[in-house]
């Protein structure tokens, strides 16, 4: 959520970044309309009750009918107040609601354009692996091995889900602890939150009312399951007031995500988009100077565990077109696919700058006779599955339909090379 007095001091500078986001401006309006009315009715809420207050004193020292008239008269200041207080309850969940729908302000450095077409590929890492067969996609190689079973994740959920089998399931488990353990070796402090979660934490983080169709939501109790662990683990600290000596905070986290991907048709076949899926994230809380220089590092932390697994991708840095609502800064890490003969994304590594922490109330104090001050927020995916589990088995595929699996990854699976029929 932005500063309110950010929007009032330049609102024609909100307006540009509406349109630079691809936004309806008319949810500026909106807030400017109700914060007007709203001031509005705070000054004279404010000065009708100065009125009431010094009348009031004078009330006692009067007699007949002038203290008759003055009673009457400060019984329709009184009912004014009284209704100046219902309007301003309503303004002000109209205001909320329209300041709740503005997206955060871009980092200077962040390109503008339309949509994804217009991402800057700041470099790519590893060679693509040149094979002397044709490499089979991700579901066929799944097929072949018996490692996935889309027709019984289907028959058990519905479209959009899958089931893991055998050294698929070891294989996704092996992905999860490594992620882990190597986040924890670079300073991340493992958590385990719930994975359903409450009407603050989804608007904390930006994905409500942004996000609430592609939420699966638990009407009877008002509850969502966790479309990504960025919003438990950044709500953890919801409404807390932190020393400076505190941070950084880094938590690390895997969960089960949810997503219904409404209006999305495409991906279908595979594991490449669905309903369901693994990730292990990384939250990080700062001081607000220097919050882009830690976005560099922590995705760096992310880059890392592509590299060890020796995977080819690229980094992107995200238009405005294309950055997701809370982001002030968003680079996609894309891992390439052969089978599928394309780039699919396994990580988005983003600094809010206090966008999150003004939404979900999460400050620090700089100083103990200092005010305190709302801290700047990250995350990044490290990694996210399944992609990552289509970039191995797509890129370690080989001639005879065996995987081989990457080295990293074989303690974890109690030194087993290769996954075979």
């Amino acid at each position: 959520m932005l500063d309110v007095n950010v929007i009032r001091e330049d609102p024609e500078r909100i307006r540009q970044m509406l349109r630079d986001r691809n936004k309806d401006e008319s949810v500026l309006d909106r807030f400017l309309a109700a914060d007007e009315k709203w001031r509005a009715l705070t000054e004279e809420g404010n000065r009708l009750r100065k009125v009431r207050n010094e009348e009031s004193l004078k009330i006692s020292k009067m007699k007949g009918d002038e203290k008759s008239a003055l009673i009457a008269e400060m019984k329709k200041v009184s009912a004014r107040i009284g209704e100046i207080e219902q309007e301003m309850a309503a303004t002000e969940e109209a205001r909320q609601d329209a300041i709740l729908n503005i997206p955060n302000i871009p980092h200077p450095s962040v390109p503008i354009g339309k949509d994804e077409n217009d991402n800057v590929v700041v470099y790519e890492w590893g060679e693509k692996r040149v094979f002397d067969f044709k490499p089979l996609t991700h579901s066929e190689i799944a097929d072949n091995l018996g490692i996935i079973d889309f027709d019984r994740g289907t028959k058990v959920a519905g479209s959009g889900f899958y089931c893991l089998k055998g050294d698929g399931a070891r294989l996704e488990r092996a992905l999860v602890s490594y992620f882990l353990d190597r986040h924890r070796d670079q300073g991340y402090t493992e958590v385990f939150p719930p994975v359903v979660v409450n009407r603050a934490a989804v608007i904390g983080t930006g994905q409500y009312p942004n996000l609430k169709d592609d939420m699966y939501h638990l009407e009877r109790d008002d509850m969502w399951l966790n479309p990504t662990a960025e919003v438990p683990v950044t709500n953890l600290l919801q409404g807390e007031i932190l020393e400076k000596s505190q941070l950084p905070i880094n938590y690390t986290a895997y969960l089960p995500s949810f997503r219904r991907e409404a209006g999305k048709h495409s991906d279908t076949h595979g594991i490449i988009r669905v309903h369901e899926f693994n990730k292990v994230e990384m939250v990080r809380f700062v001081e607000p100077e220097g919050s882009f220089d830690v976005l560099e590092r922590l995705r760096m932390d992310a880059e890392e565990l592509i590299r060890e697994m020796k995977l080819p991708y690229r980094v992107l840095l995200l238009c405005t077109g294309d950055m997701s609502f809370s982001c002030a800064k968003c680079y996609d890490l894309e891992m390439y696919a052969p089978g599928e003969d394309r780039w699919l994304e396994c990580s988005s590594c983003s600094c809010f700058t206090d966008f999150q922490a003004r939404r979900a109330r999460i400050k620090y104090r700089p100083a103990p006779h200092l005010k305190s001050e709302f801290v700047h927020t990250l995350n990044g995916s490290g990694l996210a599955l399944p992609r990552t589990m289509v970039a191995i088995l797509e890129n370690y595929q080989n001639k005879d339909g065996t995987v081989t699996i990457p080295e990293v990854l074989r303690p974890y699976m109690r030194g087993q090379e290769v996954i075979g029929n």
